[in-house]
């Protein structure tokens, strides 16, 4: 939780300074791998999989919907090219932004094509849960720096200012 001002707020009970940012399908089991994170991570990996394998059937079906209507070699070419090149652009994409932060404007203007190849998403999902949380890197990243700025905050914040000698 954080207020306007991006500042973290500690419940009753909690320790003071920054939180981890939670990870969908993990929450902050990341940080210390704890709470399931195995399972989770492999019920990740098997899950994507999943999808990017029924995705695939479904891809099948519109190809064979193509060559049931008998719309010309040329057309259907064409639609597996543009599902092949959308998915290897979607893949480098999603895998790009397990270890850095997107651009907004560019993630708005590539909605169209990541949304047509999302079997390259799923399949970026599913490789990078085979060896940690999908965005884990980055997110371990940040909040290791927000750690470490936040401990050089309050250690320069010892003892009382008021009683500070004055140099004459």
């Amino acid at each position: 939780m954080s207020d306007d001002n991006g500042t973290q707020e500690t419940p009753a009970g909690s320790a003071p300074g920054p939180r981890p940012e939670p990870i969908r399908f993990f929450g902050t089991t990341w940080v210390d791998h704890a709470n399931g994170y195995t399972a989770r991570r492999i019920g990740a990996a098997v899950g994507s999989l999943a999808a990017a394998v029924a995705s695939c059937l479904v891809l099948r079906f519109a190809y064979e919907g193509l060559a049931i209507a008998d719309i010309g070699s040329f057309v259907t070419l064409l639609m597996v090219v543009m599902f092949a090149i959308c998915s290897a652009l979607a893949f480098r994409h999603t895998w790009d932004g397990f270890t850095k932060r997107p651009d907004p404007d560019r993630q708005a203007s590539l909605r169209g094509l990541l949304a047509i190849g999302f079997v390259g998403s799923l399949l970026a999902y599913f490789f990078r849960s085979l060896t940690e949380a999908p965005g884990e890197k980055l997110h371990r990243e940040e909040y290791e720096a927000a750690l470490q700025h936040y401990e050089k905050r309050t250690t320069r914040r010892s003892g009382n200012p008021s009683k500070k000698r004055r140099r004459s």
